[in-house]
């Protein structure tokens, strides 16, 4: 099963989906090339009762190492694939990540829609 570059408190019961933003084969898998392996997992997750301003902070400096990362949307992808409720992946917080979630759902409805209305034989039956 793939690992992630840094842990999740979540297991993953799924493996994640490849995502085809660049050619990988199994022997190099996405993460093998993300640099937050060389920095401090601890940045990109949450202690407890983090105060609010340290929170943002924190999250802030974990973007700045995302936004350098060459498989950025390979880690995405696999956030929201999983979906990982915590910490920063691929440049988003678990917050940003469930508003991109929802964006999602709300699109394939809207398509779903969409394509009924658009076959009047799928509607009725």
């Amino acid at each position: 099963m793939l690992q992630p570059p840094h842990q999740s408190l979540q297991v993953a019961a799924v493996p994640p989906r490849r995502v085809p933003v660049r050619d990988r084969d199994q022997d190099n898998p996405w993460h093998t090339e993300a640099v937050c392996r060389r920095d401090e997992a601890g940045l990109f997750f949450a202690p407890s009762k983090e105060p609010t301003a340290a929170r943002l902070s924190r999250e802030e400096a974990a973007k700045r190492v995302c936004a350098r990362c060459p498989v950025m949307v390979e880690c995405r992808e696999h956030a929201l694939l999983q979906p990982e409720p915590y910490g920063v992946w691929g440049g988003l917080t678990a917050a940003e990540r469930r508003v991109v979630l929802a964006r999602r759902r709300r699109r394939e409805l809207e398509l779903k829609k969409a394509a009924r209305t658009a076959d009047p034989m799928a509607a009725a039956g």
